[in-house]
């Protein structure tokens, strides 16, 4: 689910039990005669408790118990994550890790977590996209992460704003404002704005386009040795630009994505386009509820890209390490990704999963028109077959927040000079990294 995601879509489950406080797994659970209980953690939706895969694998595995819980913020869940690796305590037997963390986690945290190949794991290698699957691999091979889902993306816009500021519709012809890439779709930007709809945006916020325009490029915050070199990467460069044009040109609502305000945004009309990898379409349809055949979607401007996507480990602190691989990988199999798909929208890391019908011709009734359901699965599934094979970082998190979060909002909330911001995020970036 991404970066943000921090991979958060709509309807995510609030657990009173806190990650921190979690026990690990316990042998038996007390009341079930030598049932194992595997607790899993997560952040944000990960479309399993959705697509009702618990119940089914504990009815297939009577034997084990499955206790689950979530946390909507994958920052915090990710710092709590650390504290527990840390201190070997409050862990899951199988834990999420969102993609701007793998790295972090296959450098400099392998000792603490299991190697999934000789557990079952490699049986699903040659199912994966390689790129996907190289990213969960620790520097000497070994499995640490199973991915879950990717973010290809596309471009979700208001059909009913378009209309009324005079652009076109159909999703062709939308596709068609930005084949010149980002410039064009500024261009689009500048033509909405000049339609002067009181109350609405072209865009939520600079940083979201950022981010979409990034995930494009194999080459980002890192290069492959492991060097920062986001502050003379051509990418990186020109989407910083095409968010200033974004930001201090009044395009967006100057929104923060996952807030309150945010969500709400997506039903009152605030903004008319949003960046959208495949994990967005189920956050928009839970955030805009009755307000079907609002939203369509396209391809997005520039070509394709990733934002997001998420991987399942096992701790070594776990006492089921076997049982928890095995569920971790049952849930890594396609026909699980394809549940999940059909139920939530988040794209199959597994290249089987992606290929099936009931994901590659699946077509969404929400969005588009009642005659004309939007294809989601060719959409996705065509952006996904192209996805560059991105570098990742063991920071890359914090650069990003540090880049978004904080040089492009002082320019878009502030009014702050795009210079004097960027010099900010090089300064706080050193800092963070040493």
């Amino acid at each position: 689910m991404g970066g943000v995601r921090a991979k958060v879509v709509a309807a995510v489950v609030a657990v009173a039990a806190a990650l921190v406080l979690s026990g690990c797994a316990d042998s038996a659970d007390g009341a079930g005669a030598g049932r194992t209980t595997l607790k899993v953690r997560l952040f944000g939706t990960f479309g399993y408790q959705e697509a009702g895969l618990f119940d089914k694998y504990m009815a297939e595995h009577p034997d084990i118990k499955i206790e689950y819980s979530t946390i909507q913020d994958s920052g915090q869940y990710w710092t709590a994550l650390q504290t527990s690796l840390s201190t070997e305590s409050g862990l899951g037997d199988v834990q999420g890790i969102e993609v701007s963390e793998i790295t972090d986690a296959t450098v400099n945290m392998a000792d603490s977590f299991v190697d999934l190949g000789p557990l079952g794991a490699n049986a699903l290698q040659n199912q994966y996209y390689p790129w996907k699957w190289a990213q969960g691999l620790t520097p000497d091979g070994k499995v640490l992460g199973l991915g879950t889902d990717i973010g290809p993306e596309a471009m979700c816009y208001r059909r009913d704003l378009f209309a009324k500021a005079g652009l076109p519709t159909a999703r062709a012809d939308v596709a068609a404002l930005w084949k010149n890439g980002w410039d064009g779709y500024v261009a689009a930007g500048e033509r909405f704005k000049a339609a002067g709809l009181p109350g609405s945006s072209w865009t939520d916020t600079a940083s979201g386009m950022f981010n979409a325009m990034i995930g494009q490029s194999p080459d980002q915050y890192y290069d492959a040795s492991g060097r920062l070199i986001y502050d003379r990467n051509p990418a990186v460069a020109n989407a910083w630009a095409e968010a200033m044009k974004i930001a201090a040109g009044g395009l967006s609502a100057r929104l923060t994505q996952f807030t309150p305000a945010w969500n709400q945004a997506f039903t009152s009309g605030q903004f008319a386009t949003v960046a959208c990898p495949s994990w967005m379409i189920g956050f928009i349809k839970g955030q805009t509820g009755s307000l079907a055949n609002r939203w369509d979607v396209t391809t997005a401007p520039g070509g394709t890209g990733n934002w997001g996507g998420s991987y399942l480990a096992v701790p070594k602190a776990s006492k089921h390490q076997q049982q928890a691989a095995d569920l971790a990988v049952w849930l890594a199999s396609a026909p699980q990704q394809v549940a999940v798909f059909e139920k939530t929208g988040n794209f199959p890391s597994n290249r089987l999963a992606a290929a099936d019908p009931a994901v590659r011709d699946f077509s969404d009734t929400y969005f588009g028109d009642v005659a004309d359901p939007a294809p989601i699965g060719r959409i996705f599934g065509d952006a996904a077959g192209r996805l560059p094979a991105a570098v990742l970082g063991a920071r890359d998190s914090v650069v990003k927040d540090l880049i978004t979060k904080g040089g492009i909002t002082r320019v878009e909330a502030q009014g702050q000079d795009p210079a004097k911001s960027w010099a900010k995020v090089v300064r706080d970036v050193t800092a963070a990294t040493g």
